[in-house]
């Protein structure tokens, strides 16, 4: 199979390649955000019909209104600058008169507001960067993600696409607290996580195949982000059957969530409770610092992103190796500028000097991307070989949070998938075709788009 995948590289079209990738056994999705994961015709569909969402109406920003004059606060979590902020409506019929000329029902946009809805949460433009994705994305979605019925049938797509793509397993950061009831209520977070369980274990949940654990995600700079992480810990301890993990999140660049402010409490933490695995976000940053050598420090056992690891040598010696996986999210790197070309990225140097690595999407439903263009990436700008592929694909799994005994049941069904994926091309069988790719892959190698290609 090496030989026969070099010569395969050497002649394949981008077209026959994307065709590999995307049948391509492909493991798990180790960093994966659920509110970022969905694309924005998923959020539509959810958003616009009640009957799937749990009997919620939405409305958006289309207007500025400047209600409180010229003296508002653009920080304000009001964000009264911002276009297409979403209420439900008891959020909505809590406004003044005032504000409430400023907002639609989504049922009501036009189709030019409707197309602007649909972009406003992707980075489709080549303006929009780093800071349009943290200060605008989120903040967009608002009380959309505090919805579990749309977070639920969030799962059961994620699912469906998984299943379509050759993924067996992931893991998604989502809370349960804080969520809301139709009537505005703040919902009990039991209640919410019983409605994601019934959502996985749905027929429509069951028969993709796609098994799903959940990471509890912080925002690190919270002011009270202490006692929430306490919280959280000890529920993700009574969870352990949908819980595997917890996870700080945020921009890394914002210094009130160094990682050293968390080493105190997670001491506290593991000296009450069993040890909860962590895999947090470190190294997502420009400039050089030892972030992910204070986050091993806290009792990390994955790291997300690191990319600025290249730049502490005893930090990357450390991890050569070692237990500790580092979750590449090419695509998110690129677009978020943390690399302007991928011949600046670390990854094939992680990778070929031996620290576990595997690739992940990130915020895929912003990005308008899926794990196979981030395959498709990995080997069309690091020419991996079969071996590294497969050791990439095979570290999703044993690098994963679950149980020891579900892992290596995951783990033998994801090698006994890539014998037969190596099996069939040997016997040169014919690759299935892939459906339509979504916007990020069209614009990065448009030829994989070509209306040339055969269609299913």
């Amino acid at each position: 199979m090496s030989t026969w995948f070099r010569d395969f590289k050497q002649q394949a079209t981008e077209q026959e390649l994307y065709q590999f990738v995307h049948a391509l056994p492909k493991g798990g999705d180790l960093h994966h955000h659920l509110s970022g994961s969905a694309f924005s015709e998923w959020w539509w569909e959810l958003a616009t019909s009640p009957a799937l969402n749990g009997g919620y109406e939405y409305y958006t920003r289309t207007a500025l209104t400047l209600c409180d004059g010229y003296d508002a606060d653009p920080f304000a979590l009001s964000a009264p600058y911002l276009l297409f902020k979403n209420l439900q409506k008891t959020s909505y019929d809590a406004l003044s008169s005032c504000e409430k000329k400023g907002y639609k029902k989504l049922t009501s946009l036009t189709e030019e507001e409707k197309m602007a809805w649909l972009n406003s949460i992707r980075l489709d433009r080549p303006s929009e960067g780093r800071d349009a994705f943290f200060q605008t994305h989120w903040q967009r979605l608002n009380e959309l993600f505090r919805n579990p019925t749309i977070l639920g049938e969030l799962l059961i797509k994620n699912m469906q696409a998984y299943a379509a793509e050759n993924v067996q397993y992931f893991e998604t950061q989502t809370g349960v607290h804080g969520m809301l009831n139709p009537d505005g209520t703040v919902m009990d977070p039991e209640a919410a996580l019983a409605i994601l369980d019934a959502a996985i274990h749905s027929e429509r949940g069951e028969e993709t195949g796609v098994t799903v654990k959940f990471q509890y995600a912080l925002v690190r700079f919270l002011p009270n982000v202490e006692e929430l992480l306490k919280d959280h810990y000890a529920f993700v301890d009574a969870h352990r059957e949908h819980y595997v993990g917890i996870n700080l999140v945020g921009r890394e660049d914002n210094d009130k969530g160094y990682p050293l402010r968390f080493l105190p409490v997670f001491r506290e933490l593991r000296r009450n409770l069993p040890g909860v695995p962590l895999s947090i976000h470190a190294g997502e940053v420009d400039e050089p610092n030892q972030h992910v050598r204070d986050t091993l420090l806290m009792g990390a056992d994955r790291i997300g992103h690191g990319l600025n690891t290249i730049t502490d040598p005893d930090t990357l010696l450390l991890m050569r190796h070692g237990p500790y996986l580092i979750e590449i999210n090419l695509i998110s790197n690129l677009l978020l500028e943390y690399v302007d070309d991928y011949a600046n990225h670390p990854f094939g140097e992680y990778l070929r000097l031996g620290i576990p690595v595997a690739l992940s999407t990130d915020d895929r439903g912003m990005w308008d991307s899926t794990l196979s263009d981030e395959f498709f990436v990995a080997v069309s700008e690091f020419n991996l070989s079969w071996n590294e592929l497969r050791t990439v694909i095979t570290n999703s799994i044993s690098h994963s949070f679950l149980p020891e005994a579900e892992k290596a049941d995951e783990l033998s069904k994801l090698n006994a998938a890539l014998d037969r994926f190596a099996e069939a091309r040997l016997k040169k069988q014919a690759l299935p075709d892939y459906q339509a790719p979504h916007q990020f892959i069209c614009r990065f190698k448009p030829a994989v788009c070509s209306s040339t290609r055969k269609t299913e």
